[in-house]
């Protein structure tokens, strides 16, 4: 009977082995590398429903359903009880890039119990930069045809002040035109700022005012004469900033300012 070799015994003949030039071990008996494991051919049970369902095919992920911008400024507008949750749901809204690029949004000046609503077309950088509309140089001259008919923005009297928004809160990049898409998506919140304030009339100043109000561009066509937006009187009138780029254009903002004028006066 053999006796079990100690550790040292062992590694020393290992060692000796090594030192001979072995470089592996071969057992006493031959190994067939190629016969089936007899565990491989055992029958296997059957699987349950929950393997049967892990290895079904996952369906195909689904597509999210697209979301109309113009909707979820419907509703946003719709929930908006005062002036405060206006301004609110306009700054929650995801869906305009312009807001991305902006600095502040521009919600209003003056005051809102102002008989008169004078809408712009977008901020510019001074507006941006204040979060106020109307108050460049366009708006400096705003002021100072208001005055000319005995009106400010920031007077107390309802009959003698206005209330000064735009069709877009946010700064278009460069100052450029706003696209359609960008006045659909937005005009719910105006339409509801309109709502809110309730005006006795509406001054559309510009295209984009005129486009947002009435579906129509055409400034030097449609100014001068009364008409009907966010179911109010309207007067549309060349803005501002296209009278610094043509003054000669201010005989007909002069004109108009009378009209308003009149109109207020008429209705006292």
């Amino acid at each position: 009977m053999e006796s079990e070799l100690s550790y040292h015994a062992a590694r020393a003949l290992l060692e000796w082995h090594i030192e001979l030039g072995a470089t592996e071990a071969i057992g006493d008996l031959p190994v067939n590398r190629y016969e089936i494991p007899a565990a491989a051919l055992a029958p296997k049970p059957a699987p349950t429903p929950e393997a049967v369902a892990e290895r079904a095919t996952p369906p195909l992920p689904q597509a999210a359903p697209e979301v109309d911008p113009v909707d979820v400024a419907r509703a946003a507008a719709a929930g908006a009880a005062d002036l405060k949750a206006l301004e609110a749901a306009m700054a929650d809204y995801p869906h305009c890039d312009l807001k991305m690029g902006a600095r502040n949004l521009v919600f209003f000046d003056g005051n809102p119990a102002a008989r008169v609503m004078i809408i712009g077309e977008a901020p510019g950088r001074d507006e941006d930069m204040q979060g106020k509309p109307f108050v460049g140089r366009a708006g400096q001259l705003l002021d100072r045809m208001l005055a000319a008919i005995g009106m400010a923005r920031h007077s107390q009297d309802p009959a003698k002040s206005v209330y000064i928004t735009n069709v877009l809160p946010w700064r278009p990049p460069q100052n450029r035109d706003p696209k359609p898409e960008e006045i659909a998506m937005l005009l719910p919140f105006l339409q509801r700022h309109v709502e809110l304030v309730d005006p006795e009339l509406v001054v559309l100043m510009g295209n984009t005012s005129c486009q947002a109000g009435l579906g129509r561009r055409g400034i030097t066509r449609l100014r001068g004469t009364w008409t009907q937006a966010y179911g109010r009187p309207a007067m549309p009138m060349f803005h501002p900033a296209g009278l610094l780029r043509n003054p000669h254009n201010k005989r007909f903002a002069w004109a108009d300012l009378l009209e308003v004028q009149a109109r207020l006066e008429g209705e006292t």
